[in-house]
């Protein structure tokens, strides 16, 4: 059987410097397929949008993206009134709807939103080859061949990154989440105890759908660290909270959801904890950092420090299924709660056909996991390293040989990845870390990034 489930290595960008050499501002914080599959955006630490475009002269079963534009989103700020510095970092990307030739995304970093436009523009010069010289005296002009006007010449074209609005001055905490409707209208934008309601034509004002801000700052028992909005209904939205509770709320229910387990407008899922299993960090790593819709609407994948669990949206009682992604890291909690990892934000995202998740692990490893099948061929681990990527392609070159000494030495390479992600983690395998992933909305394809380099999967 294939080790790696049908996933082949298609595409990587990025420097090949050791991790040592890599400056904060080129680490990768967000990545985002738009609806079409085509295009392809990435956001980095350094407030940087670089746009990838798919290049459609590959072969049609070949994927191949090629470097579109890149534009700088946001700049370092500074708060005088809570003298606070607020990081250009890009921590969300979102495509908007298209109405034109020209494409719209949100970008947002702890404070400010910006709705960019990107289009592709075509320069004109005008040509002075036409002009009179002054040399001769010219003919009267009683035809059009004897004026003397001059000519415009198509010079180049290029793509330009305008932000067409800005959304700001709404969040009095960090903006971790961005959320465009399926009406293409409005969008929510969530921080750590509220969530705001936009107009995308309207910066200026936002109305508040959830607020979980106690009177007594003292009484703050959870904060909110995920908000989607369900794919096809307008008018429902999903919250994740650091609590590992889930909410489902309906605006037609009520204009301000209420988070309490009373509330009818609001469905709550929550797993039950194991009282045997409880311990200084279960409330830590039991904090959802993405919850996702699938395709369908239908379910709802929720991730944590340790595992991805599956939810039925008419079950709220438990999940579906539970999916250990680094099991064998729960030995290490102490060190990875005294190194700041046990923080790690991670992300995971449903496959086209949402019968798959992916998600990402330490030492560059993600999961990709079939989430209707236990048994099935299809969960498999893959390493996103091109350390790993030269080390199989040297030994299928030196067996090239024998006949498919390619494919074993690739297989090989891919068992030795399953078996080392179970084995004890070197401690600087935490510098290499998997955080966001997204994929392709209507294939096999995924986009992985490791750090500062962006890996592109895809299935057979």
């Amino acid at each position: 059987m294939d080790e790696s489930g049908g996933w082949r290595f298609a595409q990587a960008f990025g420097d090949k410097g050791d991790i040592e050499e890599i400056t904060e501002a080129d680490v990768i914080s967000a990545v985002e397929f738009d609806s079409t599959g085509n295009f392809l955006a990435t956001g980095d630490k350094g407030g940087r949008v670089v746009l990838f475009e798919r290049n459609h002269t590959k072969k049609p079963r070949g994927v191949e993206y090629k470097f579109m534009t890149e534009f700088q989103s946001h700049e370092p700020e500074f708060d005088y009134l809570k003298s606070l510095e607020i990081e250009e970092k890009i921590n969300q990307i979102r495509w908007c709807g298209r109405g034109n030739a020209a494409h719209f995304l949100l970008s947002t970093n702890d404070k400010t939103i910006k709705l960019w436009k990107v289009f592709e523009k075509t320069l004109r010069m005008v040509s002075v080859t036409n002009h009179y010289d002054g040399a001769r005296a010219l003919p009267t002009p009683t035809s059009r061949a004897n004026l003397r006007l001059p000519r415009t010449t198509q010079a180049d074209r290029m793509i330009a990154a305008v932000p067409r609005k800005i959304y700001a001055n709404a969040h009095a905490y960090h903006i971790h989440s961005v959320s465009v409707n399926s009406d293409m209208e409005t969008y929510l934008s969530a921080d750590d105890l509220r969530i705001n309601l936009w107009n995308l034509g309207v910066h200026d004002q936002s109305f508040n759908i959830v607020d979980i801000k106690p009177n007594n700052m003292e009484e703050l028992t959870e904060v909110i660290t995920s908000a989607s909005f369900h794919p096809t209904h307008c008018n429902l939205f999903l919250y994740a909270s650091s609590k590992a509770v889930l909410r489902l709320a309906d605006m037609r229910a009520a204009a301000l959801s209420d988070p309490s387990p009373l509330s009818s407008a609001t469905k709550r899922f929550e797993e039950t904890p194991d009282p045997s299993s409880t311990s200084f960090f279960s409330e830590i790593i039991g904090s959802i950092s993405d919850a996702r819709f699938s395709p369908d609407g239908m379910r709802i994948l929720a991730r944590d420090y340790l595992s991805l669990k599956v939810w039925d949206v008419r079950n709220e009682a438990r999940p579906l299924r539970t999916v250990p992604v680094h099991d064998h890291l729960r030995g290490k909690l102490l060190d990875l709660y005294e190194n700041d990892c046990i923080f790690d934000k991670w992300e995971a995202a449903w496959a086209h056909d949402g019968r798959r998740v992916v998600s990402g692990s330490y030492g560059n490893f993600f999961r990709v996991v079939d989430v209707d099948n236990e048994e099935s061929a299809q969960d498999v681990v893959l390493q996103a390293d091109k350390s790993v990527l030269r080390a199989v392609r040297a030994r299928g070159a030196a067996g090239a040989g024998a006949p498919g000494a390619n494919a074993d030495a690739a297989a090989g390479g891919r068992r030795d990845l399953r078996a080392a992600m179970g084995a004890a983690v070197d401690p600087t395998d935490f510098n290499k870390k998997i955080l966001h992933a997204s994929w392709h909305p209507r294939e096999a394809t995924v986009a992985i990034a490791a750090t500062n380099s962006l890996f592109i999967y895809t299935a057979a």
